[in-house]
């Protein structure tokens, strides 16, 4: 394929809502080397992700052998941790050969210097939500969590997966978040001139802005329920919803 597209998706938190979506998913990646060269997943991917040392959780296991067959045949794949999936690790780059970045990474998409970030953490205003980042943080969290039954720790995750952050997001409170990472992504492009683009996720919304001439703002929205992704091209950003395809 001559030009560069990169594929940009989003918030799936697989594991929880409508199986089809995952299905969905897994024929979006089988098609993907048809109209792309290279993937970004920006973060809640999977409603919970805990990276044990010898246990790997059971219900995406789908997705995750089908993400390694696409990075197994040199597919390019950039993975991001979200407030849902950041306890990720050595298992992605040296068992499925995907690098895993827990928070932000620069990366050079489609010859645009792009930064990408989940975004939790930015756009949200309840105290709840806000601790509970913080501990996501926390080295000493992480190690007591892994000495945790993995069932135990699953039950955990699922009781406190809303705190975490909605996984549907509307209306007014919607809005303001969408508003806030606007902001934060305004504010970086002008505090980093060598960026073209941010990308977030985490809000659920879709958003492409041009703060200044080449200088983008994107979040490619939800794949759960919207199944939305983008395609960055050197020429062009597109936001689509699978199974539409980017124009050639």
């Amino acid at each position: 394929m001559s030009v560069e597209r990169v594929v940009v998706v989003g918030d799936a938190h697989f594991g929880v809502g409508d199986p089809a979506d995952e299905l969905a998913f897994r024929d979006f990646l089988a098609a993907l080397p048809e109209f792309g060269t290279r993937l970004v997943l920006v973060g809640d991917l999977f409603d919970f992700w805990f990276e044990y040392p010898a246990v790997i959780p059971r219900r995406p296991f789908r997705t995750v052998a089908a993400l390694a067959a696409l990075a197994g045949r040199g597919f390019p794949v950039d993975l991001f941790g979200g407030n849902h999936d950041r306890w990720g690790g050595t298992f992605w780059p040296l068992e499925v050969g995907i690098p895993f970045h827990a928070e932000t990474a620069d990366l050079t998409c489609a010859g645009r210097l792009t930064q990408v970030v989940h975004g939790d953490g930015l756009s949200d205003f309840k105290l709840g939500a806000k601790v509970m980042h913080a501990l996501l943080r926390s080295r000493l969290l992480v190690r007591l969590f892994g000495m945790l039954p993995p069932s135990v720790g699953f039950g955990i995750a699922d009781l406190l997966s809303d705190t975490l952050g909605e996984r549907n997001r509307s209306g007014a409170a919607a809005d303001r978040a969408a508003a806030l990472q606007e902001a934060w992504a305004r504010a970086l492009l002008d505090r980093r001139p060598e960026v073209d683009l941010v990308v977030l996720g985490h809000t659920h919304r879709r958003a492409l802005l041009e703060h200044a001439p080449g200088r983008w703002y994107l979040n490619a929205g939800q794949w759960m329920t919207d199944r939305h992704y983008a395609v960055v091209t050197p020429g062009r950003i597109e936001l689509l919803a699978w199974p539409e395809r980017p124009a050639v």
